[in-house]
């Protein structure tokens, strides 16, 4: 009771405040996503993305030498071939792009940790994270057939040096497919975080120009998740993990903070949090406007997913936070 209780005494200083502080946001945290393209000495910046770029595999390595030596563990790698098609041959061919680009990253920076988007959308002609029906225009993915190219896919990345497996496609049974993919192409220690929980989010727009891979038609609702469920999640989560997952996303972040906590409160798996494209570009945007102070807005984004339970976070401003951090 006041004035016995007075809880600003351990805000007074900006030593006590940090004694006291409950989450800290640190580069081991962050993850750093990567657009590789066919072709060398290319870095084009995504329009919608300011900042990001697409790159061949030389600016790749250039790009993952520069995010080790600030700190960073991670990358996360998406590919956009030269050539689509139904098959999604470029995910899962032993020189697809993602396979050239693990590969020279790791013969570069070897201790840095790569991870492999395991997902089909950037390869298909049409669009869409696996096969579809013959003249089916609703974007409905035939689920079961898919499977077999996913576990292929994961196994090539594997090969190409890939130290984690990131099936993002949101498909049934997807994670025990690559599971059994993995473990009988020897790769029994390879991990697979899941996009466990992947929501059919506006907040995408910016990453499909990144990656070249809006759907020609319909849309992903028939696969991702309804923005208004929660208890969806868990199921999904329970699943997932009951198939052999090593790790939990949740995507996007920002306004699914609820999501992230409960699956936190519900796993003892670590779980990551994906600070997707619009979330990114929203700051952005915000910031080359003069209205807010991007440092301070980003870096208590990435503490509020902290606090709500995220071990890992994919992020965009992940080299900027890792300066920010070092200053």
């Amino acid at each position: 009771m006041f004035p016995i209780n007075r809880p600003r005494r351990l805000r007074q200083t900006t030593q006590l405040r940090r004694m006291v502080r409950e989450n800290t946001v640190t580069t081991s945290d962050l993850i750093y996503p990567l657009f590789a393209v066919p072709g060398e000495g290319i870095a084009k910046e995504v329009k919608s993305m300011p900042g990001v770029y697409q790159l061949s595999v030389d600016k790749i390595v250039a790009e993952a030498k520069e995010v080790y030596d600030l700190g960073i563990p991670s990358i996360i790698l998406f590919g956009i071939p030269d050539n689509k098609d139904v098959e999604a041959t470029g995910a899962w061919h032993d020189c697809g792009i993602v396979q050239k680009a693990a590969t020279a990253v790791k013969e570069a920076v070897p201790e840095l940790v790569i991870i492999a988007d395991t997902c089909l959308c950037e390869y298909t002609s049409h669009g869409h994270c696996g096969y579809l029906e013959v003249g089916d225009l609703s974007g409905r993915v035939l689920n079961d057939p898919t499977l077999e190219l996913l576990k292929k896919t994961a196994v090539s990345q594997a090969k190409a040096g890939a130290d984690i497996i990131a099936p993002s496609g949101m498909m049934d049974g997807f994670v025990q497919a690559i599971r059994t993919g993995l473990d009988e192409a020897g790769f029994q220690d390879t991990p697979i975080l899941s996009y466990a929980a992947k929501y059919a989010s506006a907040y995408y727009g910016p990453f499909r120009d990144a990656a070249e891979s809006p759907p020609q038609f319909g849309d992903r609702s028939t696969y991702q998740m309804d923005p208004a469920n929660s208890q969806e999640a868990l199921k999904e989560i329970e699943l997932d993990i009951a198939e052999g997952a090593d790790m939990l996303m949740i995507k996007p972040a920002l306004a699914y903070m609820d999501i992230i906590w409960r699956v936190k409160e519900a796993t003892n798996l670590p779980v990551a949090a994906y600070n997707v494209s619009g979330e990114y570009s929203m700051v952005k945007a915000a910031a080359l406007n003069g209205w807010i102070d991007e440092q301070k807005v980003v870096m208590e984004t990435l503490t509020g997913f902290k606090r709500s339970g995220a071990d890992l976070i994919l992020t965009y401003h992940a080299k900027d936070a890792a300066r920010w951090l070092q200053d």
